[in-house]
């Protein structure tokens, strides 16, 4: 449907509140109409039951400053609702244009928003619904992306607590703070002097089990042990220390099992997911990422006509501005955080999976890039190179690829050569 051409039976704004709802409707030919409706399911269902009986079904266009949660979930259900997400700054400075006294109403936005889509409908781009299965592995990628960012904000203070007064733990409990050989020693032996009360064969048992086998390895961590020294013997810092430290481990040990479980079933969605063949085998993806691209990426091929339209969208492309005569490129301010990310994430690790990746990083530090500036150009280009495979339905092929840079006489073959 031709969304910028659709007759529309009437335009709606909807000032989304956590309480109320504030609405303003406009029918085809009509008044504005005005009202607030009292946050609940029911009530929300109620009246889009509402707009259905009195409109007949017909298309309605429904401008809202989300693109996400419980409401737009609800919208989304209703296939006669057209849902223009608008993004807060817009509607914010189209208010002060007009209320330069900064002056804030629920009812007010509501008219705002329909205003925006009254007069600027089309400059708007309507709410992009993907198929099931790109919603559900997308959906099940973010879940996973929040539990580990719960993950590290626990670590970050365990790290921080053990320091306070165990430091010697952050060594003996290896790289891995949340590994279970972390939380047991810490659940087992909290303090250093409840360690040391310990007799080293316990101790290197305790290793063994855990998987830390070799014998100079256990040797030098129960000689730790040994000679360590407690930053405090304050009785009132230790206790509290070491009731925050159970608290924590507590937290950690189902957020761990449950991050493997969110690993297992994205694995599933993402294997049935019609596009997986593109996005399986990229250099440096593995599990983790290349679902988060197959989900950027969907199955729509109109949604993206072009290379730039997605690099746009998803922030990796800098943009030009302009002002007499001068001109300056910086980086994208607004864009889906978690989009973005994705790509420069993936775009890390194909520096060390892939040759021409790695040699272009190299390339750009010779001329003084910065190394995120460098991430960042390289997750344009690899976009560029994955939107090609994604439209035409071709996998990636780095010799295939590495044939065109030496066909270009490109700077990076001439590295890879040297290499």
């Amino acid at each position: 449907m031709n969304t910028t051409t659709t007759t529309y039976a009437a335009l709606i704004g909807m000032d989304w509140g956590h309480e109320r709802h504030a609405i303003a409707l406009r029918p085809e030919g009509g008044a504005l109409e005005q009202r607030t409706l009292e946050h609940s399911a029911e009530n929300l269902h109620a009246w889009l039951d509402e707009l259905h009986q009195r409109f007949g079904g017909r298309p309605l266009a429904l401008a809202i400053e989300s693109s996400r949660g419980a409401v737009i979930h609800a919208l989304a259900r209703r296939d006669w609702i057209t849902v223009y997400p608008i993004h807060p700054k817009t509607s914010a400075r189209y208010r002060e244009a007009f209320t330069p006294s900064g002056a804030k109403d629920d009812q007010p936005d509501a008219d705002v928003l329909l205003a925006l889509i009254e007069r600027h409908r089309d400059r708007l781009k309507p709410l992009h619904r993907d198929d099931d299965s790109t919603r559900r592995l997308d959906l099940f990628c973010r879940a996973r992306r929040t539990a580990v960012d719960l993950r590290t904000q626990l670590l970050n203070r365990l790290q921080s607590l053990l320091q306070g007064y165990f430091p010697q733990a952050l060594e003996l409990c290896g790289e891995h703070l949340g590994a279970p050989l972390a939380l047991d020693l810490l659940a087992r032996w909290p303090t250093l002097a409840a360690l040391q009360k310990v007799r080293s064969q316990t101790l290197r048992a305790f290793y063994y089990t855990h998987n830390v086998r070799r014998p100079e390895s256990v040797d030098a961590r129960v000689q730790r042990v040994a000679e360590a020294r407690a930053l405090t013997d304050d009785a009132v810092v230790i206790d509290v220390s070491v009731a925050q430290v159970q608290g924590l481990i507590a937290a950690l040990r189902p957020l761990q099992k449950h991050i493997a479980t969110l690993d297992e079933t994205i694995a599933q969605v993402f294997a049935t997911h019609p596009d997986a063949a593109l996005f399986r085998d990229l250099p440096g993806a593995g599990k983790v990422l290349a679902p988060r691209l197959a989900a950027a990426f969907g199955t729509d091929r109109t949604r993206y006509p072009e290379a730039e339209s997605l690099g746009r969208f998803a922030g990796i492309l800098p943009v030009l501005e302009r002002s007499g005569g001068r001109k300056w490129v910086h980086w994208r301010w607004s864009a889906p955080k978690f989009l973005r990310q994705s790509f420069v994430e993936w775009a890390v690790q194909t520096t060390r999976y892939c040759a021409w990746a790695r040699a272009y990083y190299q390339l750009q530090k010779g001329r003084g890039k910065r190394p995120h500036a460098i991430y960042r150009a390289l997750a344009a280009k690899w976009l560029r190179i994955l939107w090609r495979c994604w439209h035409d339905r071709t996998p990636y092929d780095d010799a295939r690829y590495c044939a065109a840079l030496e066909k270009q006489a490109s700077p990076l073959h001439a590295l890879l050569a040297a290499a």
